[in-house]
């Protein structure tokens, strides 16, 4: 339960149908397994103490009382557990019968949930949810039918609501109720069974729901020792959180088991403003539950601004995005040319690409689109050679400006020592070439086009009024890591093998800004060497800033994303890197060029990311140094 992250489990008993005694066996049996591996809530099927394929058994007293005397069992069987257990079963009441979810934990019965949407078929054993509460007789105690809310003494961030089967379905489903009231998880056990496209339909509202919500969501079904009768159940389970299915098995008995993170939760809501009006304390019950480490099994992707199994169309969509972007800022400024400056990397390679997608849609010759490399000092042989091939078989205007002499009489004007390769030797030249691309812009009535991306604007990673600068940034709301991906999705998709061959080099060069000389030709200044592996950086650049998470958490999921690849020690200094770079560097933020956002991490001084540029990192820097 530490750094808000709560084990759950959805879980499938073999029934044997009306064989109360024997369910209540396999439930029992199930919470054991659960509790050895620290899950604090599982979720059984609907009815799974009787069977869901009763039929009009449910209306004979002789099911309802043993289903009864199976739950009074379960309640002492799992008393010395330490986990919640929501559990199916009928229960009768003033003349109805209806479909409840019981709800345990240390040994008492916290509360009993009735289903609130019923079927046709189900009208004909059960009543829906009163509008008023209605006592019932459990174990000679009286229980009131309610909504089911229940929340964690210990942390309250653990708060849950009980919905049943197709109240998941309803046009105002309990759900809804349950996370304005400010539950973070919603357990659904349900009795869904087989046909062709279940499988995706059931997942797809799941998850839906917990995106739609902004909630973890988990749901049980039965499956082998149900009736076959008229269906077959196939034990589908799920486990999903804010629209992303954590855990997912099918046609087999047992325990699913993951996290959800309920802090993440409610930092998006907080974010996105969707909390609704609390309801009073008296609509939900407590519990108590020792806090505990969670060992995580849930996955955590190295590369997380990355498309989920290579996804091409979600590729296709962001370079869409930045054409769009772009062929609105040429059409709306007249710009007769785009100007982008090309070394040879990454990001010059992206934006190019971008640039020429641009004129393609305006309907305007790719002549039009003027590349321009400006060697110097760092310049290699491979990357002005690949800038050279990318232009040529793109077919755009190439140019091509040598600024050694221009660097160094202003070296001369400025007193400067050029064997001295300091800061200074270094942005003169990043800032002459904006002064190139800009003048040149102004003499062919056209826009500078940045190519600066996401990873280089939260490090500070650029020459402030030097390559920081443009009329346009295309790349600044893409990852170095989704940079990668997209020059290498271009390579991958196009027929011309010279082009092909250029863009793979590129994703293979070292990333660099080629501003100290080469050594034996080779690039002697690797970026990563310096500010660390962007790999890296950019994974702490997704939690840091899209989720808010602190330092102890993101060094948490970094251990187990790169566990094999990076050490502790490793970890923690590049990760201190992050954060003082981050801090120090936000006057270069403070006044981007424009350009389009892409994904939910956007650093715009003027829609995702407002900080003071005397802001301190004191305490994440602590935080860090005290784990």
């Amino acid at each position: 339960m530490t750094d808000g992250f709560i084990k759950v489990a959805v879980g499938t008993p073999e029934v044997r149908v009306a064989d109360c005694a024997f369910n209540m066996g396999q439930v029992v049996k199930l919470a054991q397994q659960a509790a050895q591996q620290r899950v604090k809530l599982l979720v059984t099927p609907e009815l799974c103490l009787t069977g869901c394929t009763c039929g009009d058994l449910f209306l004979h007293p002789t099911l309802q009382k043993g289903a009864l005397e199976a739950l009074e069992i379960l309640r002492k069987e799992t008393a010395s557990l330490d986990l919640v257990l929501v559990v199916g079963l009928p229960v009768a009441g003033e003349n109805r019968v209806y479909n409840c979810a019981a709800v345990l934990c240390h040994g008492k019965l916290l509360g009993l949930v009735p289903k609130t949407s019923l079927s046709q078929e189900e009208k004909r054993w059960f009543a829906p949810m009163p509008e008023e509460g209605v006592l019932v007789d459990v174990g000679g105690e009286r229980v009131v039918l309610e909504k089911g809310l229940f929340r964690c003494e210990e942390l309250p961030e653990f708060f849950f609501g009980v919905e049943i089967g197709q109240d998941l379905w309803a046009i105002d489903p309990p759900s809804r109720f349950y996370v304005q009231a400010g539950a973070t998880i919603i357990a659904n056990p349900s009795a869904s069974y087989e046909q062709v496209g279940q499988r995706e339909f059931r997942r797809n509202l799941a998850a839906g729901q917990s995106k739609a919500l902004t909630c973890g969501y988990l749901q049980a079904n039965p499956g082998e020792g149900e009736s076959t009768t008229d269906f077959v159940f196939g034990a589908h389970n799920l486990i999903a959180e804010n629209g992303k299915l954590l855990a997912e098995s099918h046609f087999q008995n047992g325990l699913l088991v993951s996290e959800v993170d309920v802090s993440k939760l409610l930092f998006e809501r907080r974010r996105a403003g969707r909390i609704g009006q609390q309801t009073q304390e008296t609509f939900w019950c407590w519990f108590s539950m020792p806090v505990e480490p969670t060992e995580l099994t849930r996955p955590v992707s190295k590369f997380p601004f990355l498309p989920e199994d290579g996804d091409k169309d979600r590729l296709e969509e962001i370079l869409t995005i930045q054409t769009l972007g772009l062929k609105k800022r040429i059409a709306h400024s007249h710009a007769s040319t785009a100007v982008v400056g090309i070394s040879g990397g990454l990001d010059s390679a992206l934006a190019l690409l971008v640039a020429v997608r641009a004129m393609d849609a305006l309907g305007r010759p790719r002549t039009e689109v003027v590349a321009v490399t400006m060697p110097c000092f760092g310049t290699t042989s491979r990357t002005k050679g690949n800038a050279v091939t990318l232009c040529q078989q793109l077919g755009v205007t190439f140019r091509q400006v040598d600024i050694k002499e221009s660097v160094d009489l202003h070296f001369q004007a400025i007193g400067h020592d050029p064997q001295k390769h300091d800061v200074t030797f270094e942005n003169a030249q990043a800032r002459e070439r904006t002064q190139v691309l800009m003048d040149l812009a102004n003499d062919l009535n056209g826009l500078v086009v940045g190519t600066g991306d996401l990873s280089e604007l939260a490090l500070g990673w650029a020459t402030y009024n030097g390559d920081h600068m443009s009329m346009y940034g295309v790349n600044g709301g893409i990852p170095k890591t989704l940079v990668r991906r997209l020059v290498a999705y271009e390579a991958e998709n196009t027929s011309n093998t010279a082009l092909r061959e250029a863009l793979l080099d590129i994703v293979d060069t070292p990333v660099s800004p080629e501003l100290l000389p080469p050594k034996e030709g080779e690039i002697q200044q690797k970026t990563e060497d310096l500010v660390g592996p962007y790999e890296l950086h950019d994974f702490f650049l997704y939690y840091a800033l899209r989720w808010a998470f602190p330092p102890r958490k993101v060094l948490r999921l970094a251990r187990r994303a790169f566990r094999g690849s990076y050490g502790q020690e490793e970890l923690v200094y590049w990760l201190r890197n992050f954060y003082r770079r981050f801090f120090q560097q936000q006057f270069k933020r403070s006044c981007l060029p424009d350009g389009p956002k892409v994904g939910s991490v956007g650093l715009s001084p003027r829609g995702d990311w407002r900080m003071p540029s005397d802001a301190v990192s004191t305490l994440w820097l602590e935080e860090l140094e005290s784990l």
